[in-house]
This record gives C-alpha cells, structure tokens and sequence, in this order.
C-alpha cells in the first residue's frame, strides 16, 4: 500500500529535526486532506479558506439528480411528486486521498534547507537563540537526504555583526535589523563558515513540538537511553528549572517527557549527546508516525491544529513548494537518508577573551564530515579505509592505559603484523582502566576510521585529542578491552 504523500512528508519532517519542524508541512498538508475529504462529503471539524486556490485545481466529483418513476397511478385531480434519486456522475478522473497526486519536484538542484529550533514560549515578544540548528540537503537526482547538526556553540563569523556562537545569530538578526531577519542571517552565518548554499528555511519554536507529538503518539513514543541521565536543573516553562530523570533502557516518553529528553544536556558529551539522542527522537517519531495509530490519530484533528500554531513557525517556503517538495520526498527510501553530527571530532575546545568556553571548527575535519552526509558512498570494505588512510600518511603511537604491563608493546606488535606502522609506544600519564579509543591529533579521520575498522571499535572510539601528549598523527590508547581485541 502507498503511503499517502501529505503523511509521508509529515514522517520526513519529524526525521529532519526532532524539536517540531513539522509546524509547517504537517499542518499544511494534513489540512489539504481535510479539505479534500471535505470535498467528497466527509464532514471534517474545523476548516478555513486558505487552499481554495489548490482545491480548485483538483478533480471533483459532482452529484446530479434524475426523477424515478412513480410506483404506482396516481388518483385523478391529484399531482404525483416522485422522491428523486441521486445518480452520481464525475466531471474529471475518481478523487484521490493521495492530495499530492498533482504535483511534482521537477528542478533536479540540490536543495539545502536550513532548520532551526528556538526556545520560545507561545505568545512571547524578543529576540530568540536557536539551540537546534540543521542543514537538510535534498539531492532530486540521487534521491539521498543528508542531515547535519550543529552544535549551538560554534564559535564563527557572523555577517555584519561580531564573532560569537552560532546561535546567537538568530537573534541579531531579529534585533538588528538584518535584511530577512534573523534566519535570514542565520542561513548566511552557515553558508560563509560551512561553504554550503542555503536555498530555504524553515524556523519553529518548541510549542509545536509537544503539540504535534500529543496529537500522533497520545500514548508516548519509545526511546531506549543507553546510560541514566540526572538533570537537576533542566529549564521549565517559567525560566525556572526542574529535576529531570531518565533511566537507562527502553521506555515510552509522553510528548513533555520526549522534549525534556531531547533537549537535556546532563551528560558527559552535552551538546554532542544530545544531537545523537535527538535524532534517537526523530527515527521514533517516524515509527510512530508510520503506525496504524498515529496516521488514524492526525488526520481528524489537523484543521484546529493548523490554525492553533500559525506563528509559530516562519519560512521563505511557499506553499506550492511545499507540496511538490513532499511529492519527491515520497521517493526517496528510508535507506537513503544519511545523518551526522559536527560533534568532538570536528571541533576545538577554545575559551574567549571574557572566559566563555567555545567551539572552534576544524574546517578540514567538517569538511570530511560534509562530504560523508551529503555524498555518501557505499559501505567501504576494510581495502577502501585501508587505500584512504595510506594516502593520508599518518604517524601513529600506542600508549597503554590500563595496569597490564606491557600491552601497549604487545598492541604495537598485533598492528605491525596487520601492516600498520607504529612509531613509538608509551604510557598515559594517569591511568584510567578504560575501553580503547583513538585520538586524532591533527584530523586524519581516514586513519582513525581505519584503525577502528581494523580492531573492531565503534565510530564513539575516536576522539579529538589536544592534550599535547605527543607530536604524532595519532594515538592508540590502548584500554582494558585490547586484550581481547588481540587474542582474535
């Protein structure tokens, strides 16, 4: 069965960002379906005038009346009225629920969409940060999405105004002035330090978040927290803040529970866990979206929805795009969509002039990251990573970090007989009993790919290091699991 095209760019939406992006294509296109059933006779609560020049363009169906024969003679001085019946007949092709039947994607662009997350409570005035920034690059050709995240403190250039964190772009662009107002020059600020053309845009505070989950999942969504995560000073409503708490393992989180874990930052990688939990959200959303019970669940309530959340969403989209954007989206299978995240590898720890703690970028490593969401390739086999990190040259140390004696040598010895030349090895000054992990000193992520490849290690193993503990490429800090890693 096809999945409608409105419901498919719903599911899209909530994969693309998981802080209520889908303010506007949701409601637009679930409102079309509400009208379209209007249309054909189903009486919809709610309604409005705004897609009549879209409803126009539809088939319709049109009823027309034809007198039935009297059953039986009728008595003289006496006029014979007969009951009519209603024959329909159709002036174009059988309606579709499908409302995106009529429209199609035919620019073959790529098309690079900014999305943006603020902190604003429904009804406020000012100026707002956006703490959730993602550039979504759609590839009609390839038929590929790639979603990137970008960490609020990202310390760039912003046109016209000085440097400072990413998200605070948004604001000055609000509050002063800034030709297209504050997305506008957010979409600047990231085309200038990420080289990347921003085609559109799309801003929405986190009141459609919890609005739209309560609407599709009234039974909560599942997530599964790898770890317990202790926030003692989450923010509410009132910019005070609560006690938040999430044990480790799968569980059902109602949309304020779901917020709260999607935008705590109370563990040891903050911002950079928190994009990874985020995108955690968007895939069970998705799901949910996709259940029998989150479609049946929508479409009913849409029109009231829609006119709820005007405002609190802002894009340069127009409506007619929006709905030959989801007709491409309705092409494109799940498999093709790719996400990542500029978190500590991509990035330096700095500190201001005023002692503000900051991200610089390394523009080299992003640049490697942008090119793996935006262009993927096929999964490379352990030759591919191999024939990409020789042509980078990268010197590589061990240095043990467990109470083994030895293991950093015997490590040396395992990789040398897989071809791989160890410079040196070593000890970490405090040993700390922990997994292996890889630390890039100078952004050769083909190496580290590798090497993680080779000894079986998660992507989460590999670090960036600024330590200073060597003047080498990289190093192998060899952990209480290497024992195991050399006896394969």
């Amino acid at each position: 069965m096809r999945l409608p095209g409105w419901m498919f760019f719903i599911v899209i939406v909530f994969m693309v960002l998981a802080t209520a992006v889908c303010g506007v294509g949701a409601f637009n296109f679930g409102y079309r379906f509400a009208v379209d059933l209007g249309s054909s006779g189903v009486q919809v609560a709610g309604g409005g005038s705004s897609f009549e020049d879209f409803l126009n363009a539809q088939p319709t169906a049109t009823v027309t009346a034809s007198p039935a024969p009297p059953t039986s003679t009728p008595e003289p001085g006496v006029t014979f009225t007969p009951e009519p019946t209603l024959t329909p007949t159709l002036s174009g092709p059988t309606p579709t629920i499908d409302p995106l039947a009529a429209y199609t994607w035919d620019d073959p662009r790529r098309l690079n969409v900014l999305l943006l997350g603020m902190d604003q409570r429904r009804g406020e005035e000012g100026t707002f940060r956006t703490d959730t920034i993602m550039i979504v690059s759609i590839d009609p050709v390839r038929q590929t999405i790639g979603m990137l995240s970008v960490p609020r403190d990202l310390w760039v250039d912003i046109p016209g105004f000085l440097p400072n964190r990413i998200n605070t772009a948004n604001a000055q662009g609000d509050g002063g002035g800034y030709p297209g107002g504050g997305p506008a020059l957010v979409a600047d600020t990231v085309e200038q330090t990420f080289g990347i053309s921003i085609d559109r845009y799309l801003r929405v505070n986190f009141d459609v978040f919890t609005t739209v989950v309560n609407l599709i999942a009234p039974n909560g969504v599942e997530v599964c927290p790898t770890e317990i995560i202790d926030d003692p000073d989450y923010p509410d409503a009132g910019y005070g803040t609560i006690p938040v708490r999430f044990d480790a393992g799968c569980q059902r989180l109602d949309a304020t529970r779901l917020l709260q874990y999607a935008r705590t930052r109370a563990t040891q990688g903050g911002d950079f866990d928190r994009a990874a939990r985020q995108q955690e959200v968007i895939k069970a959303l998705r799901d949910e979206v996709l259940s029998a019970g989150g479609i049946s669940n929508f479409i009913g309530q849409v029109p009231a929805l829609w006119d709820e959340l005007t405002g609190s969403f802002v894009t340069n989209f127009t409506l007619d795009e929006l709905f030959r954007l989801a007709s491409l989206l309705t092409e494109i299978p799940r498999e093709n969509i790719t996400s990542g995240v500029v978190n500590n590898l991509y990035v330096n720890l700095a500190t201001t002039a005023q002692g503000d703690q900051v991200l610089t970028p390394r523009y080299d490593a992003i640049r490697f990251l942008m090119d793996q969401v935006f262009n993927p390739q096929p999964d490379m086999t352990l030759a591919d990573l191999r024939q990409r990190a020789e042509a980078e040259g990268a010197s590589i140390v061990v240095y043990n970090n467990t109470d083994t004696v030895g293991l950093a040598g015997q490590t040396r010895d395992w990789l040398q007989a897989q071809g791989v030349v160890i410079t040196s090895v070593g000890n970490v000054p405090q040993i700390t009993n922990t997994t292996t992990v890889i630390r890039d000193y100078s952004g050769k992520l083909w190496t580290a790919r590798y090497l993680a490849a080779l000894m079986g290690l998660p992507a989460e193993s590999i670090q960036t290091a600024t330590d200073g503990l060597t003047s080498e490429d990289i190093m192998i800090v060899a952990g209480t699991d290497m024992p195991s890693i050399l006896a394969r």
